[in-house]
């Protein structure tokens, strides 16, 4: 039995190729920006200071070599949340980089996309950011 053929679609145009480019380009902008401003917003509780975390690690430390393996198992996965903890909170911090390729793109973006006002500060956007990427309320 002989296969149906489908119809031979048109090659892509370069500027389509472009387009399609910058889209993804602009997509991968916004999703770190937002990934960024998730991750510094504030959670539960106390936050914990970079010396008490460093003291932790250092006892942490002392504790692994005398611990029995389902102990220290525990400790060793304690050790590293916490030394992830501590690179957040003194690591650099590329917030402001992440910020500034989003205000380039954000705008663009949106419009694209159907992304209003609300939808970005409901996302975390701050107001200023919008405001500087050139989205207002009334857009």
């Amino acid at each position: 039995m002989e296969r149906a053929r489908t119809p031979k679609r048109p090659a892509m145009s370069d500027t389509h190729k472009q387009a399609l480019a910058r889209g993804r380009e602009e997509g991968r902008v916004v999703r770190r920006y937002l990934e960024a401003v998730d991750h510094q917003r504030p959670r539960r509780g106390r936050r914990r200071a970079p010396d008490s975390i460093r003291r932790r690690l250092v006892q942490v430390r002392q504790e692994v070599a005398e611990a029995d393996p389902l102990a220290r198992l525990h400790l060793l996965q304690e050790q590293t949340d916490l030394e992830a903890e501590l690179d957040r909170l003194v690591g650099p911090n590329d917030l402001d980089r992440l910020e500034k390729a989003f205000v380039k793109v954000a705008r663009a973006y949106g419009e694209r996309k159907g992304i209003g006002y609300n939808a970005w500060r409901a996302a975390g956007v701050p107001a200023h950011v919008l405001s500087r990427a050139g989205i207002t309320r009334n857009a």
